[in-house]
């Protein structure tokens, strides 16, 4: 009442006398609480409806998220999305590189995902980006196709042989893929990868990196978006809407977070290989060197937890004595004072 209530209406509850928990029974202040009430209603139909405003943009990024993530889950149309991944890369790369030097364009092509160029300097002044994109598209393809064809052709044997000799035993093999950094211990059903003579390897590692890039960058996309939704309020200080500017800035996010995605899948799929024993063992190595190295940092900066280990305190009971007085009898027993007996020294 004192948020959507008349002002009045707490001085006519004084001037009948009415106490505390009285039932109010009169017609004007029925009809004023039932005002009040009414704005009540319409000010939380309001928050609701605002609520869910700002859920519906969630939504729709979920639902492309979550068919994606469906897809490579259970391998239907995974092999369309990596070719789409593909045609939106070049397209975005292009698109961003459009205007810069051609050595640059290489330099960043590498980077990203470690392949040169299929078109000349004099090309690239010459042509449209969307020229430029069809042949990025092309040759991201013809790589992927060659790098899925050695893969294939290495694994094939293995497969052949458990297959022959131990399919009663095993129904799936796991298979390790690696793009130099990272290693993927990739499952493959082994009946499937024998009637396709290795070729479903290829869908199994297409659904793995899918897997686990859309969760890692969909969880920092979550929380970009919560960080975004509370900065957007600041907004109705200029007279925007807030409401407008999560859905520009969250589109923006989002499309990023896309981008981020391809990019990642593309960049371990044209270097994935299956590594040899070596390879593993370095790996490995390199990732047991890192932890080492984190605990020693943890261990230089907190000298103090080196200092409690060393020394560890016992946590045994301490007794306190009583203190003697000199003018008290003495404990012995003698019957004199303390310090005319064992308290003299």
């Amino acid at each position: 009442m004192r948020l959507f209530g008349s002002g009045r209406i707490a001085a006519i509850v004084d001037k009948m006398g009415m106490k505390e928990g009285e039932v109010l029974q009169h017609s004007m202040l029925s009809s004023s609480i039932e005002r009040a009430q009414k704005k009540v209603e319409e000010n939380n139909f309001g928050i609701r409806k605002r609520l869910l405003e700002y859920d519906d943009v969630m939504n729709s990024q979920r639902e492309v998220i979550y068919t994606r993530r469906r897809n490579a889950l259970y391998g239907e149309r995974v092999d369309v999305d990596v070719a789409n991944m593909m045609s939106d890369y070049a397209e975005s790369f292009m698109q961003s590189m459009d205007g810069t030097d051609y050595e640059d364009l290489r330099f960043e092509l590498i980077r990203q995902i470690s392949i040169e160029p299929g078109f000349d300097q004099e090309i690239f002044r010459k042509a449209t980006v969307a020229e430029m994109a069809e042949s990025l598209t092309e040759q991201i393809q013809s790589t992927y196709n060659r790098r899925a064809e050695a893969l294939v052709a290495q694994a094939w044997p293995i497969i052949k042989n458990i297959y022959q000799t131990q399919r009663a035993t095993y129904e799936n093999v796991v298979v390790p893929v690696s793009d130099g950094k990272r290693i993927y211990q990739v499952i493959v059903n082994i009946q499937k990868a024998y009637e396709s003579k290795g070729k479903e390897l290829t869908r199994a590692i297409n659904k793995t990196i899918n897997l686990v890039v859309i969760d890692e960058f969909w969880k920092e996309h979550l929380r970009d978006m919560d960080d975004l939704k509370q900065s957007v309020q600041n907004a109705t200080y200029e007279q925007k809407d807030p409401l407008l500017i999560y859905k520009f800035e969250s589109f923006k996010l989002f499309s990023e977070m896309l981008e981020k995605i391809a990019r990642e899948v593309l960049s371990f799929l044209l270097k994935a290989h299956i590594p040899l024993r070596q390879d593993q063992d370095r790996l490995d190595k390199a990732g047991s060197e890192r932890k080492r190295t984190d605990l020693s940092n943890t261990q230089t900066s907190r000298p103090d937890l080196l200092t409690q280990s060393a020394e560890p305190r016992s946590n045994a009971p301490v007794h306190v004595e009583k203190q003697v007085g000199r003018n008290d009898p003495c404990p012995c027993g003698s019957g004199k004072k303390y310090k005319q007996c064992h308290g003299k020294n």
